[in-house]
């Protein structure tokens, strides 16, 4: 993928109004961190989200002692989905609360929904 081909960037629920709450430097990391993935670059911050597949990749971003995150999921070449964005409060050492898991689970099952559903229609219309 060249650098004039872009990814298209969805929104998932409230993730991109949750992003805007994290302090302006960690806003402006994450932000050049999606137009990396937008171009098809590998940003720094990423790692593999462990247990929903391959497609979903978490951006890591540490700030003043605090840890932000943000869930992408790319479900082709053509998009990325931003599943959820959130300041990673664990209770329990380094795993993520059972809250955020599950929200990002949802959203997950919702964008593979439409998926799905687009290209029945799509297969309907021939």
């Amino acid at each position: 993928m060249d650098v004039t081909t872009k990814r298209t960037l969805f929104w998932e629920g409230s993730s991109r109004q949750d992003l805007k709450t994290f302090p302006l430097p960690v806003q402006k990391d994450l932000g050049v961190a999606l137009y990396v993935l937008q171009i098809g670059g590998k940003p720094q911050s990423m790692k593999h989200w462990k247990g929903l597949g391959s497609g979903v990749l978490e951006l890591r971003e540490t700030w003043m002692g605090d840890a932000f995150r943000v869930v992408v999921m790319l479900p082709g070449q053509e998009s990325i989905h931003v599943l959820h964005a959130f300041q990673k409060k664990s209770r329990s050492g380094i795993s993520t609360p059972r809250q955020d898991r599950e929200l990002i689970e949802k959203r997950r099952r919702e964008v593979l929904s439409r998926g799905r559903l687009r290209r029945k229609n799509d297969d309907d219309a021939e």
